[in-house]
């Protein structure tokens, strides 16, 4: 296990999609429209003309694989060589029909390329309408800033443009179907992680002609921008020109016949309502509505449905556009650790700086998580560049509190000219001129920060005192702080630069109320029951307010205001927070509070916010007693519930995978159990029997399934009452195609037909890794156990093994398993129908699966199913059929009697019999019975039975005589005779 440094986490309101993730991603681009699946965690694929379909393999000619290929305007791909050929050689003179279905070009195919692919399938009048749209879409995309607007600052965007990590997943409902036309992509991915350079860049390569040239017209559209014009009526024709003027002479016809893409980039900055449950329905481009109703039309495919869509977002905001509108999800995981390097290297020309910068962020584990982020990257790279290269003494930061005070001092020093870490006082006056200011903007961040709001107009900036007219709110500080942002029809928006420094500088104007007891304000936020005399009591109230929350947007603020209580911190930060004196008993009582904290109904993702607030306190007790409780691997010692957290943390976050969790191996509460729950992201066997789990709990091990890699092979999930939105996260996480679960454990969870339904749906997802399936004591309805063999029969299910023990299963019931043992193909190889009361017309139907010549099954278990003469007359009709493939039969635990054994002894005898092994424990059996088996096997020489079970039937030596003389004879098979 690392050192604390290397095992701290970054912020979780920013990276919790991303902490099971891995060097050995996948590697792709913006998703793709083409019907192909996505990659798997095994192989890397490299994508950058993401939204062309995918191309023939072969060349139409010479039916190789494609090399330097070209299409014709009738969209048959060729060799340029081959097509060339043809054309010079084999075409009629002047002739420039395509060799493939004769239709006419208007140029020679042969010298026809990729970017002038679109160009050939437009009128030459809107050439230069198209012309001058990429013109227009080039100028926009080809600078970016970072992390400031100040003129002078933009960049070329292919200069520092790093590849990113965007990986297919898949959600609830969606449909990954090789058949289904992918229209409509959802790309997720935490704030600052790279989502709008992503768009940008993929519009500037059409823009300039280099890739997605199969997409004829690509309109980027921002969410943010869109929000100007929520209460205007608009056509989509309308909204098209308006937003991009260079397109006015582009009419609803084109829109309908060319290959268009919308680009709504920023769904979580958007202030529209999304309806998709009582829209008005708009079908056509020229008719006006609201820009909601617009959208939803759109994406449903109600308007203008060739139209292809792009959607980014936060993983929060995500939600708002239903799983059944979305055919393919992707998620974008910023910078690997090899990107991280490369970023800083580029950026510094100094090679030692660099070197210098990235050896420091390595000894810190938080640092180094939070640079996946690329803005994160920025301001890591402006802090310690300043402090490597100025004369200043002390410790380089490793808490995140710690990095963000130092990042707001050095944005003030540039604009003050002065900066002293050695002196307190110069620090005090350092802030002391901007102290207004950046409280504004605190209220600001902290008033938008509840509602959800990451963009702001004039209106929001003017109720918290900020004039926009002034110069220095957009000077100094500000412009690497808080940026505006001029957009369509020159109106304003403003942001901070990250989510991150919103959330900090709320922190910082929350304490600041606390120290200077603005009392409406803490109410306000915390109620009015509670009293906040002291810090201990008022850092206890924000924790539980973080931790109530439902999508853990407090969870970053909360950790920066635990962070703030240090007096280190308040030293860099001068009079900004106010006096308070903060005794060490004060420190240790809100220490202690933390590690009671009681988190129950609360997701244990969530929990682990409260060690890392332990972390930012510079607290490391229950770290380093973690790291004792793994070296010594003594698992007797009792984890109160703030280690279990820790140690989910520590486990998840290790390099090396854990063969298996089993949370009854751990000495702790059931609270404790729970909290462990996350380190099933890095494990490959996780048993998590009888413990309570909620739909948070399900939801927590549907992230690990739909991981990549996802790591977990066997899942137990025995005896715990499952809801069915339970078990729909779970099936979710079955059905991604990152998930490799081979076996699944759900006894005694009370599966209802909902739960059987979303269950069966894993099976037929495709690929299914699924291979046992454990459904033991639920009391199955006949419907679901008809929609479980509807997965069986599945051409996508691949399952070999499925328990049904003890689920009170009727003839009907059997007669729905039967069917699915005579599908085509059936995988099934082992079938658990134990402690069910069977009648015998339920045996027959079974018995009539197993004789079907589709029926692969080799291992059948009655135990305990009160079977009697007539059941094993049936069963033994089914050793006798041809072909029988049946190796392993156990009923044992039924009262049998020597008749009964007598009719087994007969499917015994027949040379289609395969059966190598018998169990027959417990079975009211008598010598009758052993010799009645001894015949069989004497009157069939070519008998495969290898083993033979007959304990628990108080047999003597003399009864089982012919059976032991058997075992010693070389002319019979039999191998193992247990009878004691």
């Amino acid at each position: 296990m690392k050192d604390l440094e290397e095992e701290e986490d970054g912020a979780e309101s920013l990276i919790s999609s991303c902490l099971s993730m891995k060097s050995d991603r996948s590697k792709d681009y913006p998703p793709n429209f083409s019907n192909e699946p996505g990659p798997s965690d095994t192989k890397e694929r490299k994508r950058r003309g993401v939204f062309v379909e995918e191309r023939l393999s072969c060349c139409s000619l010479c039916q190789d694989v494609l090399k330097d290929p070209v299409s014709t305007s009738c969209g048959h791909w060729f060799c340029r060589q081959c097509i060339t050929s043809y054309w010079d050689q084999s075409a009629p003179s002047g002739d420039s029909s395509c060799p493939q279905c004769g239709k006419r070009s208007r140029t020679r195919p042969g010298l026809q390329t990729d970017s002038q692919t679109s160009t050939v399938q437009t009128e030459s009048g809107l050439q230069e309408v198209l012309d001058e749209h990429k013109n227009s879409l080039r100028r926009r995309c080809e600078c970016v800033t970072e992390g400031t607007d100040e003129a002078g600052s933009e960049t070329l965007l292919n200069r520092i443009y790093t590849e990113l990590y965007i990986t297919e997943g898949q959600s609830e409902d969606v449909n990954t179907q090789h058949e289904k036309h992918i229209r409509v992509v959802l790309t997720n991915g935490v704030g600052g992680v790279g989502k709008t350079f992503s768009v940008q860049k993929f519009t500037l390569d059409w823009a300039e002609g280099s890739e997605n040239q199969d997409v004829s017209l690509v309109i980027p559209l921002l969410f943010r921008e869109l929000n100007l014009i929520k209460d205007e009526q608009y056509s989509l024709l309308m909204l098209i020109h308006d937003f991009h003027p260079t397109l006015q002479k582009v009419t609803a016809e084109k829109l309908a016949v060319w290959k268009v893409l919308f680009i709504f980039d920023g769904l979580d900055e958007s202030r529209l309502s999304l309806d998709f449950k009582n829209r008005k329905v708009v079908s056509d481009v020229t008719q006006k509505s609201s820009v909601n109703v617009l959208l939803t039309n759109l994406i449903e495919g109600k308007l203008l449905p060739s139209a292809l869509v792009w959607i980014t977002s936060r993983p929060a905001a995500a939600n708002q556009i239903p799983p059944t509108c979305v055919d393919r999800v992707t998620e974008v995981r910023g910078f690997t650790d090899a990107q991280k390097e490369e970023y800083f290297r580029r950026r510094f020309s100094d090679e030692e700086l660099s070197s210098r910068i990235i050896s420091h962020i390595k000894t810190s584990r938080s640092l180094h998580i939070m640079c996946l982020i690329p803005v994160f990257c920025w301001i890591t790279a402006t802090v310690l560049e300043h402090m490597l290269t100025t004369d200043q003494r002390g410790e380089l930061p490793k808490t995140l509190t710690d990095m963000y005070s130092h990042f707001l001092l050095v944005q003030t020093k540039r604009k003050k000219h002065k900066y002293d870490e050695g002196h307190e006082t110069s620090a005090q006056e350092l802030m002391e001129a901007d102290r207004e200011l950046l409280l504004k903007l605190g209220r600001l961040a902290f008033e938008h920060l509840e509602k959800g709001n990451v963009m702001f107009y004039q209106e929001d900036l003017e109720q918290c005192g900020l004039d926009v007219t002034e110069a220095s709110v957009l000077s100094g500080v500000c412009t690497e702080i808080f940026k505006r942002e001029s957009v369509i029809f020159q109106k304003t928006v403003y942001c901070f630069v990250h989510l991150s420094v919103q959330e900090f500088l709320a922190a910082v104007y929350m304490y600041h109320c606390y120290t200077n007891r603005k009392t409406e304000v803490l109410e306000d936020f915390l109620g009015k029951k509670h009293s906040y005399s002291s810090l201990d009591d008022f850092l206890k109230r924000a924790m539980e307010k973080s931790l109530n929350s439902e999508n853990g947007h407090l969870d970053l603020f909360v950790r920066f205001l635990h962070g703030l209580s240090l007096k280190s911190n308040q030293s860099l930060l001068g009079g900004l927070l106010g006096q308070t004196k903060n005794s060490p008993e004060i420190i240790q009582r809100t220490i202690n509070n933390l590690k009671v904290m009681n988190t129950e109904r609360i997701s244990p993702d969530r929990s682990i916010n409260i060690f890392h607030c332990l972390m930012e306190m510079n607290d490391r007790s229950v770290h380093e007693e973690i790291q004792e409780f793994l070296k010594s691997k003594n698992r007797s010692k009792y984890l109160p519930e703030i280690h279990c957290s820790a140690l989910a943390y520590m486990l998840q976050m290790s390099e090396e995978v854990l063969d298996e969790l089993d949370l009854k191996k751990y000495n702790t509460s059931r609270e404790g159990q729970l909290r462990l729950i996350p380190a099933v992201r890095n494990c490959r066997k996780a048993r998590l029997v009888g413990c309570g789990l909620s739909e948070t709990h399900c939801e927590v091990v549907a992230s690990a399934l739909k991981s990549n890699p996802s790591h977990l092979r066997e899942l137990d999930l025995t005896d715990n009452r499952l809801s069915v939105s339970a078990v729909k996260h779970l099936s979710a996480g079955l059905e991604s195609p990152n998930c490799r679960v081979e076996t699944l454990r759900l006894d005694g969870c009370g599966l209802s037909k909902t739960n059987c339904e979303v269950v069966t749906s894993a099976l037929k997802s495709n690929p299914s890794h699924l291979r046992e399936l454990d459904l033991s004591y639920n009391s199955l309805s006949v419907s679901a156990v008809k929609h479980l063999s509807a997965g069986l029969e599945s051409p996508n299910c691949r399952l070999e093994t499925l328990r049904l023990d003890g689920c009170e299963l009727s003839e009907t019931h059997c007669e729905v398993v039967a069917s699915a043992l005579k599908s085509n193909p059936s995988h099934l190889r082992e079938l658990n129908l134990s402690s069910n009361r069977l009648s015998v017309s339920a045996m027959k139907h079974l018995s009539a699966g197993l004789e079907s010549p589709n029926c692969r099954l080799e291992t059948l278990r009655f135990r305990a199913c009160g079977l009697s003469e007539t059941h094993c007359e049936v069963v033994a009709s089914a050793l006798k059929s041809n072909p029988s493939h049946l190796r392993e039969l156990d009923v044992s635990y039924n009262s049998l009697y020597d008749l009964a054994v007598t009719h087994l002894s007969a499917g015994l005898e027949s040379p289609n019999c395969r059966v190598e092994t018998l169990r027959l424990w417990d079975c009211s059996l008598s010598g009758i019975s052993c010799d009645s088996l001894a015949s069989a096997l004497k009157s069939n020489p070519s008998s495969h039975l290898r083993e033979l079970h007959l304990g628990g039937n108080y047999l003597r030596s003399s009864d089982v005589k012919l059976l032991s003389d058997l075992e010693e004879s070389p002319d019979c098979r039999l191998e193992t005779l247990r009878w004691k």
